[in-house]
């Protein structure tokens, strides 16, 4: 049987916007209690007022930060069920000429983010023998793609980490999930090239299938479904034919297709950290 949603308590990470947000929305329409972080509190707060949940001022990157947030909420709505490492930023470019500071940031939001979230969430879970950590990946979490190559290698990151910290929780009565979707049309993908026969997903598309995963967990769950079986058999072929599948399926041209006047802002926005950055 699926389980009831209703009155669970949910925190998302990288909750105001985009996925976060179609993810908050979708889980306050199942009757749930949800709780959205982000670093830009006012506007989080705006959102928050507007879809009826509750919003905190959270950076993702800083660990006493996230446990501060894992309080409030906890304090204001009770034990959280379920907890949603959602928060996520991309900075698209030659790998070469990325600044230093762009992949310091891209692994810290990407990569440490959702490991300060899982720390902090598997402690409280455990004793309770209940909790479902979901970590939001992506399909370049198995599959690097030129042109965001941190971005890949962070979302890789939280793979490996995911398959070892669930192994590590076998028997704990708290499950963990990985979400693998192709890009959709958030800010993020802004401007971004598109490859062959992929098509764009909503967020809402991607809030549903955490929705989904939420109600019967499983371990990963691909986003659409067809790309599972698709992305496997694609390790079984040789180097030399997955590339050429790459080159056929156009991955290879996101550097050249890419629209970077499309991306200035989102771009700008996510590298001031006083801003809207880390969990926004």
């Amino acid at each position: 049987m699926p389980r009831d949603i209703r009155n669970k308590i949910v925190a998302i990470t990288g909750g105001s916007r985009g996925i976060g947000r179609a993810t908050a929305e979708q889980f306050i329409a199942a009757g749930a209690k949800v709780a959205i972080g982000a670093r830009n509190h006012d506007f989080a707060a705006k959102v928050a007022a507007d879809i009826g949940a509750r919003a905190y001022p959270l950076d993702v990157t800083d660990p006493a930060g996230v446990q501060a947030f894992w309080n409030a909420v906890e304090a204001d709505l009770g034990a959280i069920d379920i907890f949603v490492n959602n928060a996520g930023e991309m900075i698209v470019g030659p790998f070469e000429k990325e600044s230093d500071e762009d992949t310091a940031h891209q692994l810290g939001v990407n990569l440490i983010g959702t490991l300060n979230g899982m720390k902090t969430a598997i402690g409280p879970m455990r004793a309770r023998g209940r909790g479902h950590i979901i970590n939001m990946v992506s399909a370049v979490g198995m599959i690097g793609l030129p042109g965001c190559a941190t971005y890949s290698a962070a979302k890789h990151g939280v793979v490996g980490l995911s398959e070892g910290v669930r192994a590590e929780l076998r028997g704990s009565g708290v499950d963990l999930s990985i979400i693998l979707p192709i890009p959709a049309q958030t800010e993020l993908t802004s401007g971004v090239g598109k490859g062959r026969f992929v098509p764009l997903l909503t967020p809402d598309d991607i809030a549903k299938a955490v929705l989904r995963t939420a109600r019967r967990p499983v371990y990963n769950r691909y986003v659409p479904g067809w790309t599972n079986p698709v992305t496997r058999s694609l390790f079984l072929l040789p180097q030399p034919w997955r590339d050429a599948m790459g080159r056929f399926l156009k991955a290879d041209q996101l550097l050249r297709t890419t629209n970077y006047q499309a991306r200035i802002a989102y771009e700008a926005r996510v590298k001031v950290p006083s801003a809207e950055g880390a969990g926004a």
